[in-house]
């Protein structure tokens, strides 16, 4: 288990080292620089201080040795476009805000989804199971953005239920809550249906429900417990993917979290920004996948560790 943990944490710093290096030179690839649309209304002299202030002025590749260095001791650099604040404070003090709302989404998604994957596995009214079936396949055609505007304008808007703008309360969280976790539910619910009903077949329930083992026993003990593999991998970069997708979500709620920093980021080509929050976003999601790959190989011994 030690040499298979080494090895999945050696293979996160490669590819996390491998994203830093193709968004640094990806963003100054991009015609212009931060400074391009104020340069009509500064001198000569002040662009230069700009561009040396911020280490512009340098070779590419000495910019990235110097950017690199300094990242590793998480120093992040100061925001071009928000003057006087740190990238690793505005990390900080946004962080939260999405963390929050990616783990209600995530919470959401788990228990809908596996509850809905078992009643539609177990259920003998092939009605229920048609439904279910239905309901999953338009939760992963339907855009999440698209459901997010159909829900704030029904329960915002026309009923006027549920609010639309920020988090200040925890009905704040609902509605985009709910955005987010659409399409992992329905994905959760299509994994727990196949891969519960694959094991209900087994040998093993058989022999379990021979013993006279209560029904409920046998699905929790012995059906639940061996087809949570697949649903266990997909955790792990589904809760990275609700905190690094929230972005539109952010952005339509009006919420003050990373998604609406690394959009303005962008449009600014507020080079340090970007590159803080590419690295804190792809942090999240090796880190995530990781851990599903370790619990995934805890929960089933076939998976030959390290290799």
């Amino acid at each position: 288990m030690i040499k298979y943990i080494a090895k999945r944490l050696l293979i996160g710093v490669l590819t996390l080292f491998i994203l830093m290096t193709l968004t640094f030179f990806a963003v100054r690839a991009i015609p212009g620089n931060p400074f391009s649309q104020d340069a009509k209304n500064l001198s000569p002299e002040a662009y230069a201080a700009l561009e040396h202030k911020y280490g512009l002025d340098k070779p590419v590749t000495e910019q990235y040795v110097i950017y690199l260095g300094n990242a590793l001791k998480l120093d992040f650099g100061e925001s071009i476009a928000k003057k006087g604040q740190q990238v690793l404070d505005i990390i900080i003090e946004r962080a939260p805000v999405t963390f929050g709302l990616g783990l209600v989404a995530f919470v959401i998604a788990v228990v809908l989804g596996l509850t809905l994957g078992i009643i539609s596995a177990l259920t003998k009214k092939r009605w229920v199971n048609s439904l279910i079936t239905t309901l999953s396949t338009l939760g992963v055609s339907i855009p999440g953005f698209l459901f997010a505007i159909i829900m704030m304008y029904l329960f915002g808007v026309r009923w006027r239920i549920l609010p639309v703008m920020g988090l200040s309360s925890p009905l704040h969280y609902v509605l985009p809550a709910f955005a987010l976790a659409l399409s992992p539910i329905s994905m959760i619910t299509r994994l727990t249906r196949s891969s519960l009903k694959d094991v209900m077949n087994k040998d093993y329930i058989t022999l379990a429900r021979s013993k006279g083992t209560s029904e409920l026993m046998v699905i929790i003990k012995h059906g639940l417990k061996n087809a949570m593999l697949p649903i266990v991998t997909y955790c792990g970069p589904m809760f990275a993917g609700l905190v690094t997708g929230s972005l539109v979500i952010e952005r339509l709620f009006t919420i003050p979290g990373i998604g609406a920093e690394f959009t303005d980021s962008i449009s600014n080509r507020d080079y340090t920004l970007v590159m803080g929050l590419t690295i804190f976003l792809g942090l999240i999601v090796i880190i995530m996948t990781i851990v599903s790959d370790i619990v995934a190989a805890m929960i089933d011994p076939r998976i030959k560790l390290g290799k």
